[in-house]
């Protein structure tokens, strides 16, 4: 475990923002985890975890207590089953899934960030979540300072939502449980633009290394592959979720799928785009991506109340001109 205090949020989150912490902790295993969030809970000092900082909108006035950094490392295989530590980097995973021949999470390639946090955003792309491929979740539990193992039904998974989202702060990640399938094809592939990039019907399997290239160059598309060297990436993937609405609701010439109940999801990109918010629009150090018009871009600077301010006018943009309320999916955390 290593304590330091010179340090800023906006060096530890793809987004660049938020300003210094009083006291961050660098822990390399469960244990050391285990025994930072008692440490700050018996001291009554606010505590934000972090993993990969690459689903955060931190504050410009920093942490006024401790920011732990999970920094576990380790993935354990029985079968197709895998048991995985929380602060394994997530896009090394599903590395590892391909080359062992093990589908499920093949689709969300390329996603920043570590495994322990993405069963609380119910993390998902081109047709998949992690919801459906966890079978269960070890926490610490705050509330009842007990250690408890979650099933994926215990998560009450939705879309980019979960328990653990919907209690924050209550519950600290030590492992995830997976439960893939062995063989040497993906899952059926289930989202039109990632089916035409690998040449197969919708519901067809493909070969899981093809699946893992195609996404990453779909994502490098957009510059939604966390890259230091394009600055067109400094952002959060996606900063705003698909609209899910009643389909009396749904909004003329809006790309739309079902989303079941008689509800159906809309482009939030599209929305987006015809609010006047498209690809490469900029207001100071803050803007939207040249590549793609849902990732917000921050410019070394930023600042969080600059981002939260262009984010809001997209946001007012939409509701006015469509009636549809846009939801940031990054969380914007507060002390």
């Amino acid at each position: 475990m290593q304590v330091r205090r010179n340090a800023r949020l906006a060096e530890l989150t793809t987004l660049g923002v938020g300003g210094p912490i009083d006291r961050l902790v660098e822990v390399d295993d469960a244990e050391e985890l285990l025994a930072a969030v008692r440490e700050a809970d018996a001291a009554a000092r606010p505590l934000l975890l972090l993993g990969g900082g690459s689903n955060l909108i931190c504050p410009d006035e920093g942490w006024p207590g401790d920011v732990v950094v999970v920094r576990s490392r380790g993935v354990v295989r029985d079968g197709g089953r895998l048991v995985v530590q929380a602060g394994e980097p997530w896009d090394d995973l599903v590395a590892y899934t391909v080359e062992q021949e093990l589908s499920g999470v093949e689709a969300m390639s390329g996603i920043p960030g570590s495994t322990g946090a993405t069963p609380v955003q119910n993390v998902g792309a081109y047709g998949q979540e992690v919801g459906q491929a966890v079978a269960a979740v070890r926490v610490w539990d705050r509330a009842e300072a007990a250690e408890r193992v979650l099933s994926a039904t215990d998560c009450e998974f939705g879309y980019r939502d979960s328990r653990l989202k919907r209690e924050p702060g209550r519950y600290v990640v030590l492992t995830v449980t997976f439960e893939l399938e062995p063989g040497p094809l993906s899952r059926p592939v289930g989202y039109a633009e990632l089916a035409r990039t690998l040449g197969v019907e919708l519901g067809e399997r493909a070969p899981l290394a093809d699946v893992r290239a195609a996404v990453l160059e779909l994502r490098r598309g957009k510059g939604m592959v966390w890259d230091l060297a394009d600055p067109t990436s400094r952002s959060a993937g996606s900063f705003f979720t698909n609209p899910v609405v009643p389909e009396a609701r749904a909004v003329e010439g809006c790309p739309s799928w079902p989303a079941g109940d008689g509800q159906v999801k809309l482009s939030a990109a599209w929305l987006v785009q015809q609010a006047g918010f498209g690809k490469g629009r900029r207001e100071g150090r803050v803007g939207t991506s040249p590549r793609h018009s849902l990732a917000l871009t921050t410019e070394p600077g930023a600042t969080t109340e600059e981002l939260l301010a262009y984010s809001g006018k997209i946001i007012a943009a939409v509701e006015e001109r469509f009636g549809v309320t846009l939801e940031r999916e990054p969380t914007e955390v507060r002390p």
